[in-house]
């Protein structure tokens, strides 16, 4: 099959023919048909994470399983799944269990024309999905649900504001809140990406990089904060708050270090949390609600062919798009 292989920090990833993988017990291989970027997949070939080289990077993907290993029922070959990238993690437990990681590094990703993954992580998919979107669902809409709901506990009619709108988990975090009846706040520098989180149902968007005046203006402050951004917006997010509000983080793009002020802090009865991806069962239960139950869908920048993959990763690293960048495969088989 071919795969875009990993050879190193820094160096181009390699267009490779390499075996196709066999799934072992209690394991399917997935013949993609789409597979989509993550900033993760940056930050081995930046070498801020350490990959070994000749592992295949990628994280997301969907298509069709066809082969399936020991333990696994025959019925299962030709059902069209999701490619779920959280291994190791059946439970929605308070933190992942010791085991779990991520695919596509140490196991090989979605970065191929194949994958192999333990048959729970091939979810199949709901009706009325294109490839793309599947593709472009499991990491990015996994992530912001756990992150709003089981963490930040976001109910209806509370105010969200999420730092840096454009990337997939904050698109998806806008469009869960919006769904379940939230009044959801974005920033960005981009007056692009401002506008277009207006049209999926943003109650209002902030441009400057001092954005706390603005929110308590327009908003009053706010109940949840989702801070990707890091060290360059967490004061201003914790400013931003109401008293008893949650800031919760799962990333910190500009700046993995913040100073606090813990008698404000106290006072101010906030929560801060930390989070990462998420298990099966909060999976399914997004599934559920949310893609099957109010139809959200994400939302697609661009579609490469496979053979393109490194110019979707320029794309993704020169930070213009907004939503999911894919590549696809062709149809599976």
């Amino acid at each position: 099959m071919r795969a875009w292989v990993f050879r190193g920090a820094r160096v181009p990833l390699a267009w490779e023919e390499v075996p196709l993988p066999e799934p072992g017990p209690g394991e399917v291989r997935v013949c993609l048909a789409a597979s989509a970027l993550n900033h993760r997949d940056l930050y081995f070939l930046e070498g801020s994470m350490e990959a070994r080289p000749g592992t295949i990077l990628g994280s997301d993907g969907a298509g069709v399983i066809c082969a399936v290993g020991e333990g696994v029922p025959t019925f299962r070959m030709g059902e069209r799944v999701f490619v779920v990238p959280s291994l190791g993690w059946r439970d929605a437990s308070s933190a992942p269990p010791p085991g779990f990681r991520i695919l596509g590094v140490p196991d090989n990703g979605t970065f191929a024309e194949a994958v192999v993954v333990p048959q729970e992580n091939a979810v199949p998919l709901p009706c009325g999905l294109t490839w793309e979107e599947a593709a472009a669902l499991p990491l990015a809409f996994l992530t912001a649900y756990r992150a709003l709901f089981t963490r930040a506990g976001l109910k209806p009619g509370e105010d969200l504001l999420i730092t840096g709108i454009g990337g997939g988990v904050a698109l998806a975090a806008l469009q869960l809140g919006v769904a379940q009846g939230a009044r959801v706040w974005v920033t960005s520098r981009h007056e692009e990406k401002r506008a277009r989180a207006f049209a999926l149902g943003a109650s209002g968007a902030f441009s400057s990089a001092s954005f706390a005046a603005d929110v308590r203006r327009e908003a009053g402050g706010v109940d949840v904060v989702l801070e990707a951004v890091g060290g360059a917006t967490f004061a201003e997010s914790l400013a931003s708050l109401r008293p008893g509000g949650r800031i919760v983080t799962f990333a910190a793009a500009y700046g993995g270090e913040v100073q606090l002020a813990l008698r404000p802090f106290f006072y101010g009865q906030y929560s801060l949390l930390g989070t990462t991806m998420g298990s099966l069962a909060e999976f399914h239960r997004l599934l559920g609600e949310f893609v099957v139950g109010r139809s959200v869908r994400p939302v697609i920048d661009r579609v490469y062919p496979a053979e393109r993959l490194p110019e979707a990763l320029e794309r993704l690293a020169a930070g213009e798009h907004f939503g999911k960048i894919v590549v696809r495969w062709g149809e599976p088989r």
